[in-house]
């Protein structure tokens, strides 16, 4: 994998501006399974696409479309994101900062671990 590609991001703020306004992307949970079952974006409809998993699953997304991806911290979908835009995804952002992030931006309220 290439690392000199740049990979842009989107702040939480940003990413909740875009829910509020109705101008959701699609958002990928690249986190295992144990952590998604301790805090979530429920209310986002994201697709759950384990980093082990992403290169067998990646056909599940549609590269025509703007694309989010999310970890707990934001490595795991900074190299993800990265992957994707090395293979045709031309709108691909990382949530930086993953779901903590999200957690000490918009909602507070998200338990973390």
């Amino acid at each position: 994998m290439n690392d000199d590609v740049v990979v842009p991001e989107i702040t939480p703020d940003e990413l909740n501006a875009r829910f509020e306004l109705g101008h959701a992307p699609v958002l990928v949970d690249v986190r295992e399974l144990f952590e998604r079952e301790i805090v979530d974006l429920p209310q986002h409809g994201q697709l759950s696409i384990p980093t082990g998993e992403f290169i067998e699953r990646m056909g599940e997304l549609d590269s025509a479309k703007e694309v989010v991806v999310y970890c707990r911290s934001g490595g795991r979908s900074e190299q993800v994101a990265r992957y994707l835009m090395q293979n045709g995804f031309e709108q691909v952002l990382n949530l930086r900062g993953g779901i903590l992030g999200w957690r000490q931006e918009v909602d507070p309220s998200l338990p973390t671990y």
